[in-house]
């Protein structure tokens, strides 16, 4: 593959809801540049950006992948994104390669819930975009349908470039709105297409939307507007530059048709982003910092080296590779940087331009150029790396944090070893995972933004590292309290040959407020108790608090004082009054109101404004405390604190409840009382499992 200048490159995310056909599309211009020899499909596992076995299973893209394209002396990076709403946090990291996003659209289905998603995350990073409207080759499709939802969903500024000719079945080329020519293509063929007049029954269609689309792109520049007063319309240059300048700044969404199946349009979209879209010297200075300093690299050559790692996939036979962007300079084979987190110095050796799993070695990258690199050392997703003299780190793209958890259990005894080291390699390139042990229940617990996620993780467990392992719904970690005060004896007595054993100890017990714990206090005066005995008293409350009361979980929120108490010069010991001090806790808990509480999480629920009353209701109806609402467009945001246990199964219900057009996020808030029927049931569960939650070691 050639080297190309900052000014020859084209980087494009194709984004879109799931099953708008992107793979397609990449998959379809990457054979009409003749980067691939024939025309790949999603159904037949073959397209080269959906690569990994997952991925070939599902049918659907999980991982983002890159594909460069050369095409008439430009080289256009395609980034193929995931469309599902759960792996939506790759598309936001993958973004960072991107200079411009291409939203696919179904041309049956028209925008959809994913569409706003992707849209809304191109928006937040300030990325221009275009819309590519396809499938309309399908029964039912609709390029005026399309057309209309987008429009409805994103405003006048997205106005079409081209026309389809022909529909559904017949659907067979496009119109050029902006030279007035027609592009013919062959179901299936090579995608390049045939220069023609507009047919006889699209020249007054054509040419109203050749005068709407002229008129928006005056509209935004006042030269332009001027000259289109005087002339009543743009030469073809000035309408190319006014439109080139009108998606720079982000106000005209050019919006194109194809079909990618059958290859058709897609020569004339590569076409079309060659021309109008921007390369990354045209982009925004990229901001960094440096102890504290802010460090500016404008995207071109000759600034200094400066890179940053954007995605990493960690394979079990080739190793770590490591997916990065040069921000700025000229990276060259076998080159040395440093790390800006780790301070490693790494070895660029073997650089390379990805196209799906395929490494095409490459001696440069230019500045906004993409590459790949294997075997890294301490690199990962988010890491700047930088030329010694001139030091700089990008911030990380903001994720977020995983809203579901399971927990999960290797199947054979011999593999729990290895499931921490397995789940924390997935973990490398992963950024949305998270793998802990909760240290009241015990159990590890694997955190995604989604079921399918954490689905998705267990199959790659398993194909990738032959490991088998079980997932099951968290125990829930409630723990145990008191409502009352209570004063209670604790009086151990033993007597066999020898030694006896004595120890008596009076206490008093009270509540404290959530979040304070366990207090201990000591007031025995005149030597009730020898002081060397009180550290067993506490140690004798702490051991058996563990074990809770009523169930079976931990004890919080409480202060125990020890006030009077009995010993024997001979009998008593350590033992003895530790013994003691648990009878004298198990008396006390009888009259000191016990109580179970259960962790309240802090939850926001975005989701369509249509489905507002049923989301909220839906929050009553799990025992939630509304927080506050707000409305954003046409997405209602709903916040509110609901119970842990409540939650467990809410993804499936939510998507259910909106048509699959919500998304929820939850954190741990704080613990509150479950209400007495919960925990009747909670109790009567834990003693039905034979949970007892206090011994006498007698």
């Amino acid at each position: 593959m050639k080297v190309y200048d900052g000014a020859d490159l084209r980087n494009v995310a194709l984004v879109g809801h799931l099953h708008s056909g992107k793979t397609s599309l990449a998959a379809a211009m990457l054979y009409t540049a003749g980067a691939t020899t024939r025309l790949t499909r999603v159904d037949e596992g073959n397209a080269p950006t959906d690569f990994d076995e997952e991925e070939v299973a599902r049918k659907i893209t999980i991982s983002a992948a890159i594909a460069p394209v050369e095409w008439k002396k430009n080289k256009v990076n395609l980034v193929d994104t995931p469309g599902f709403n759960s792996f939506l946090y790759e598309t936001k990291a993958a973004l960072v390669g991107a200079d411009s996003g291409a939203v696919v659209v179904d041309g049956v289905a028209g925008v959809e819930v994913g569409t706003e998603h992707v849209h809304a995350l191109c928006a937040e990073l300030n990325i221009p975009r275009v819309f590519v409207i396809n499938k309309l080759d399908r029964e039912r499709s609709s390029f005026e349908r399309a057309l209309e939802s987008i429009n409805n969903a994103f405003g006048r500024g997205a106005i079409p470039v081209q026309l389809p000719i022909g529909s559904e079945k017949e659907f067979k080329g496009v119109v050029d709105l902006i030279r007035m020519r027609a592009w013919i293509y062959s179901p299936g063929g090579d995608g390049k297409g045939k220069e023609q007049d507009i047919p006889a029954e699209l020249n007054d269609q054509a040419t109203a939307a050749h005068e709407a689309l002229v008129e928006m792109v005056a509209e935004g520049n006042d030269a332009l507007l001027e000259e289109f007063f005087a002339e009543g319309t743009l030469p073809v240059e000035h309408i190319v530059d006014g439109l080139r300048q009108a998606i720079r700044d982000r106000r005209l969404f050019p919006v194109f048709c194809c079909s990618a199946l059958q290859n058709i349009g897609t020569g004339q979209l590569l076409d079309q982003f060659a021309e109008l879209l921007p390369n990354p010297v045209e982009r925004d200075n990229a901001y960094g910092s440096w102890n504290g300093q802010q460090v500016i690299r404008k995207m071109n050559d000759g600034d200094p080296l400066s890179v940053f790692i954007f995605k990493t996939i960690a394979d079990p036979f080739a190793g770590r590779l490591s997916f990065f962007r040069v921000i700025s300079g000229v990276l060259k084979n076998d080159q040395h940087l440093i790390n800006a987190t780790t301070g490693t110095d790494e070895r660029f050796a073997h650089i390379a331009c990805p196209l799906g799993k395929t490494q095409i070695a490459i001696t440069e990258l230019h500045a906004g150029d993409i590459g790949s690199v294997a075997k890294l050392k301490d690199s990962l997703t988010g890491h700047t790396l930088h030329e010694k003299s001139a030091p700089v780190q990008f911030p990380p793209v903001q994720l977020p944090e995983p809203s579901i958890a399971y927990a999960i259990s290797a199947k054979s005894r011999n593999d729990e070893d290895k499931l921490g080291q397995t789940i924390h390699k997935i973990m490398e390139e992963d950024l949305c995972l998270r793998f802990d042990r909760d240290p009241q229940t015990k159990e590890f617990l694997l955190h995604g933004t989604g079921q399918a996620h954490i689905e998705t993780v267990v199959s790659k467990v398993k194909r990738r590292y032959h490991l088998d392992v079980a997932l099951h719904a968290p125990k829930i970690p409630y723990r145990e309290t008191i409502r009352g005060s209570a004063t209670a004896q604790g009086r151990h007595k033993k007597q066999t040959g020898g030694h006896g054993q004595f120890g008596d100890c009076w206490i008093r017990m009270e509540p404290l407020e959530r979040g304070a714990g366990f207090q201990f206090a000591n007031e025995v005066f005149g030597g009730a108790v020898p002081r060397n005995y009180i550290p067993a008293i506490e140690k004798g409350i702490v051991e058996t608090a563990v074990n809770g009361f009523l169930a079976g979980y931990p004890m919080v929120d409480f202060k125990v004082t020890v006030y009077d108490g009995s010993y024997h010069d001979v009998d008593s010991s350590e033992m003895a009054f530790k013994l003691a001090a648990r009878k004298a806790y198990k008396a006390a808990m009888l009259t000191a109101k016990p109580a179970l509480l259960e962790p309240v999480m802090r939850v926001e629920i975005q989701g369509p404004v249509e489905f507002a009353g049923d989301l909220m209701s839906d929050v009553t109806g799990r025992r939630g405390r509304m927080n506050g609402m707000e409305t954003k467009g046409a997405t209602q945001i709903i916040r509110a604190m609901i119970p842990m246990a409540e939650m467990l199964t809410y993804q499936n219900d939510l998507t259910a409840k909106t048509q699959g057009r919500g998304s929820f996020t939850m954190e741990f808030d704080h613990y509150d009382y479950v209400p007495p029927l919960q925990a009747d049931k909670i109790v009567a569960a834990a003693k039905a499992a034979g949970v007892h939650a206090v011994d006498d070691d007698e």
